[in-house]
């Protein structure tokens, strides 16, 4: 009985975890890495489950790098970034015509600066509503 009230009590945390607007929302990525992990999944898993509930809501991903190496590269990898989270969204079952994707690289930083806490910030994945 107390594993099945454990369970209860998991499951409706787990609801609440949804949020309740993905505008602007943001999903990290390590250095040179379009990969997914375990934080970044479970952030865009959270997005799947608001567009779930909201099935008019489309989106686009815009993909982003922080301002080291070159123009052509950080296009490239804010593509494969972006593409992949829209990936990871689609898997959780959101139909793809409600995904965009669009690379900015390093051409639209969401923090100034330098040095590993700015970068860090501006390799991620930016969720916009339409």
């Amino acid at each position: 009985m107390k594993k099945f009230a454990f369970l209860a009590i998991t499951m409706t945390l787990t609801a609440c975890s949804i949020p309740s607007d993905i505008n602007n929302r943001q999903a990290f990525f390590e250095l040179n890495s379009a990969e997914i992990s375990r934080d970044t999944r479970r952030e865009l898993k959270s997005q799947a489950e608001y567009l779930k509930r909201n099935p008019e809501t489309k989106i686009v991903i815009q993909g982003h790098c922080d301002e080291r190496g070159s123009t052509e590269y950080n296009l490239a990898l804010g593509a494969l970034r972006a593409g992949n989270a829209a990936h990871a969204i689609i898997h959780e079952g959101i139909e793809p015509n409600r995904i965009r994707t669009v690379s900015y690289g390093k051409n639209k930083p969401s923090h100034f600066g330098t040095g590993e806490e700015v970068w860090s910030k501006n390799r991620n994945t930016t969720t916009i509503v339409e």
